[in-house]
């Protein structure tokens, strides 16, 4: 899978403290409802180390946790990371990984090599 950066758009001046890379993945959004956990198939379309962009079609709020998980190409196995929406347009959320344990971390660091993959 070939990934190409997504460049900064002139028009925003905050600058991203990691490349952003246009990918069209399959993913599993998990969110906690109340008592129940509601689970919907959707597509990942950017990532980087610190987060990702997903469509999915399920309504959610900025702050809310979530999960996304995802099968990079080359392996079986999926990997899961815990994040928060950051923010929204319609039904694609900008979701910010949460990095706060070793097996959190443990997650990021797969994400890096899925990154460091797509980018050769």
């Amino acid at each position: 899978m070939g990934a190409d950066p997504v460049l900064p758009d002139p028009r925003y001046p905050k600058v991203r403290r990691w490349p952003r890379y246009k990918l069209d993945v399959p993913i599993r959004l998990i969110a906690h409802k109340g008592d129940r956990i509601a689970i919907v198939q959707g597509r990942g379309n950017e990532l980087n180390e610190g987060g990702m962009a997903v469509f999915a079609g399920m309504e959610l709020r900025i702050g809310e946790n979530v999960s996304v998980e995802f099968t990079p190409p080359y392996s079986g196995q999926p990997i899961r990371v815990r994040g928060v929406i950051d923010n929204r347009q319609g039904y694609t959320y900008g979701i910010e990984f949460i990095v706060e344990t070793a097996e959190d971390q443990r997650h990021v660091s797969q994400i890096r090599a899925v990154l460091g993959a797509m980018k050769h």
